[in-house]
């Protein structure tokens, strides 16, 4: 299985932080977020990475290399504006083959196991997505799950919220034109058509969207030292 790291998006949240650096470059400790995915993906059994870059991109260009550094063959999928993430996904299917792949937003941190990913199977046309407990910032939610580990529409009572960690079959995309496309209108519809499962991580999930989220988390994994 492949996997793709979603790092296109400007980060304008996270300014001014982001005015001369891509988010994913941003550090964690002592490495950047996307650095900490490609060691998670490489502990993982992975071996395959795309990476979608668009604002900033050389210097993602420059710091991913070919993997090798990290012992993965990377290819880059530049993008001459930020597509979205489907969009990004589908400028990227050309790198992902014809079977199931993972997506990881590039501006997560987790602990999530990623080696479940290769070896949940999955329809035709059809999803897999991990969802965390509701953050602070999020409290509506995204998703419902049902007793059948199938993704729903939110239900009040029982929201979860997507961590931006999943897995796509390419046929989900099959017959989208390519150009700017965001996820949610896909997945509204597979999941209306009862084909995209969930499961929800309890463990660490943060969503590194602000300068203030960045510091929190930093000195959370300092004072763990």
């Amino acid at each position: 299985m492949k996997a793709m790291i979603l790092a296109a998006g400007e980060g304008r949240r996270m300014r001014p932080l982001t005015e001369a650096t891509p988010k994913p470059l941003l550090q964690v400790g002592a490495r950047s977020l996307i650095e900490h995915h490609l060691v998670a993906l490489k502990r993982a059994g992975f071996e395959e990475v795309v990476v979608n870059a668009a604002y900033l991109s050389s210097q993602l260009v420059d710091f991913c290399g070919d993997g090798s550094q990290w012992g993965l063959t990377l290819q880059m999928s530049v993008e001459f504006v930020p597509l979205e993430t489907a969009g990004g996904i589908i400028n990227a299917l050309p790198h992902l083959a014809d079977a199931p792949f993972a997506v990881i937003n590039g501006d997560i941190w987790c602990d999530y196991p990623l080696d479940r990913l290769r070896v949940t199977e999955l329809d035709e046309a059809s999803a897999h997505l991990v969802l965390v407990q509701n953050p602070p910032q999020h409290p509506t939610g995204d998703f419902s799950l049902d007793s059948c580990g199938l993704v729903q529409a939110p239900v009040d009572s029982a929201t979860f919220t997507f961590s931006g960690i999943a897995i796509y079959h390419p046929c989900l995309f099959q017959g989208l034109e390519a150009g700017v496309r965001p996820l949610k209108p896909v997945l509204d519809t597979a999941i209306s058509a009862g084909q995209v499962s969930g499961e929800v991580w309890t463990g660490q999930w943060e969503d590194v969207g602000t300068p203030d989220r960045l510091a929190l988390l930093n000195e959370k994994l300092a004072a763990e030292r």
